[in-house]
């Protein structure tokens, strides 16, 4: 049985086997991260599912929820792309990550991280593509905000060999209070070294804010997400029942993946 990957071209996608896609993609990548020192992730929000890539501005070529389905709410995704890629493109020692895993199942076994890269792909890398091109991957199995930045740690570690020492976050301007204040501290990731690059939301700030706010009280009371709502949530974003590789590849913090309550987690954190 073959396990397939993803070409891309500017008309279509086209699958094929694993094996020859990683030959294509990667064969130059993964020895050479070595010298990366810096974590620019790029959290994603939605998948790609028309069959070109002509489109990628238009809101019907993405698989948007109902609180999604707004004019312009397409290219606030790549406005996204955009962001991380002239940030890692001002920085030579910056690892670009596009995170999110295959979190809806009517948009079919596509991740939103693929989604992202076949997008700045599709856009020539805005015009980065020399510089940022090799060092732009993905980390395909982050179900919430919290696992797109913890599973971005461990991707990071797993590809270049060692921890992050400075951390880019890109994703709404109303999520940084989330990613700043709780997931940040909540891994233990010094505030010095964390950095947050927010765009605006093409809902109306007062609706963005007021559901921020309920997620956001989500995370305080299980800074983990690993009871209750935010795991039933999790649960239900993830259709197609992928095996998480983690903590493989970072087994430094096996302990924080395993941890699971509300006090901070007490063992060793390699960048503390």
């Amino acid at each position: 049985m073959y396990i397939l990957g993803i070409l891309f071209s500017r008309s279509a996608w086209r699958f094929i086997p694993s094996s020859h896609f990683l030959g294509v993609f990667f064969n130059n990548c993964l020895c050479g991260h070595a010298s990366n020192r810096n974590l620019v992730m790029v959290a994603g929000h939605s998948i790609y599912t028309s069959s070109s890539c002509d489109k990628v501005d238009k809101e019907d070529s993405w698989f948007l929820e109902s609180y999604q389905r707004h004019p312009g709410q397409a290219a606030t995704f790549v406005a996204h792309i955009q962001k991380g890629v002239e940030i890692a493109a001002d920085d030579d020692e910056a690892l670009l990550l596009f995170s999110g895993g295959e979190t809806r199942k009517d948009a079919g076994p596509r991740s939103e991280a693929q989604s992202y890269w076949v997008v700045a792909e599709s856009k020539g890398w805005f015009g980065k593509q020399d510089s940022v091109r090799s060092r732009a991957l993905t980390e395909e199995h982050a179900r919430d905000s919290f696992e797109n930045l913890l599973f971005s740690v461990c991707r990071f570690r797993e590809l270049t060999g060692k921890y992050p020492k400075n951390i880019t976050v890109v994703s709404y301007d109303f999520k940084e209070e989330r990613f700043v204040r709780l997931h940040r501290s909540t891994i233990g990731f010094p505030e010095t070294r964390f950095l947050y690059s927010g765009t605006p939301s093409q809902n109306s700030r007062e609706a963005a804010l007021k559901g921020e706010a309920l997620v956001r009280a989500q995370f305080q009371d299980d800074p983990y997400g690993c009871l209750g709502s935010l795991r039933r949530k999790k649960l239900g974003r993830d259709p197609f029942h992928r095996s998480i590789p983690y903590p493989n590849g970072c087994p430094e913090i096996e302990g924080l993946f395993r941890y699971c309550g509300t006090a901070p987690y007490p063992g060793y954190l390699p960048w503390a």
